[in-house]
């Protein structure tokens, strides 16, 4: 059976997306959480068009010196306030372009929360429809995201990741383990490949997993990133994976 996924990286947060872009099929462009302004989204939603990759929003917590990678103790009428302004900031500059936003990803440590907690899932899942109900909702395969996002009727993406080790429970360790972030090319190659082709990846403790995967990522802040993902998607379309945004015929 022929498989098919879309690879996403998270762009716009100030390192080499124009050598990244040529290799993806999605974008989740920062917007002013953690990382970007209103130039930034602006230039990173024309190079999305010049590449033709799908561009879709990436919100975080309002923490730009962590980089958003740090929980804040927000209510989650906050939660949903926040990401509503960021994605609506986004969808606004996307449509002076002439663009349509395809997708929403929070980012880092909002991410994180929103996959073990519905209370978080469920403020991100409305702020999204009020943004747009036809937008996809990137979240961790299996999580409490992806499915809050289905019950309350929107389309969603399973998703895994290249180059981050996960543990037996299907999440990913977090940063603050040292085995967290998959340093080799070959073996963040040969995990995407895993993963896109469903048989399966090495968690952190030797259990394997096999974890639905709509769309795979990569980190655009990785100094390796373009190398990165061109090797990905050549090994991708080697292992005869079909490259695609969610909702588009061709790659």
């Amino acid at each position: 059976m022929t498989r098919t996924v879309d690879f996403n990286c998270d762009l716009g947060e100030g390192f080499d997306d124009a050598a990244i872009l040529p290799w993806i099929t999605s974008a989740s462009i920062a917007c002013g959480g953690h990382a970007g302004d209103l130039s930034t989204m602006r230039a990173t939603l024309r190079l999305c068009v010049e590449h033709g990759v799908a561009a879709g929003a990436h919100p975080s917590f309002p923490d730009r010196a962590h980089f958003g990678r740090r929980e804040m103790a927000l209510s989650p009428a906050g939660i949903e306030d926040v990401v509503l302004e960021q994605c609506t900031l986004l969808a606004t500059i996307a449509a002076e372009e002439g663009i349509v936003l395809s997708h929403v990803k929070p980012h880092g440590a909002l991410y994180n929360l929103s996959a073990r907690d519905p209370t978080t899932a469920s403020a991100i899942a409305s702020a999204v429809a009020r943004v747009d109900r036809s937008l996809v909702l990137f979240g961790l395969s299996g999580s409490s995201l992806v499915e809050t996002g289905e019950r309350e009727g929107l389309r969603v993406a399973h998703e895994v990741f290249a180059e981050r080790r996960y543990g037996p429970d299907a999440r990913l360790l977090p940063r603050s383990d040292p085995r967290a972030v998959i340093a080799e090319v070959d073996a963040a190659v040969d995990q995407a490949v895993a993963l896109a082709t469903g048989t399966g990846v090495t968690t952190a403790d030797g259990p394997r997993l096999r974890l639905r995967a709509d769309t795979l990522c990569l980190h655009g802040d990785r100094s390796d990133a373009p190398a990165l993902a061109r090797e990905m998607r050549k090994s991708l379309e080697r292992a005869g994976v079909v490259i695609r945004a969610p909702g588009t015929t061709s790659a």
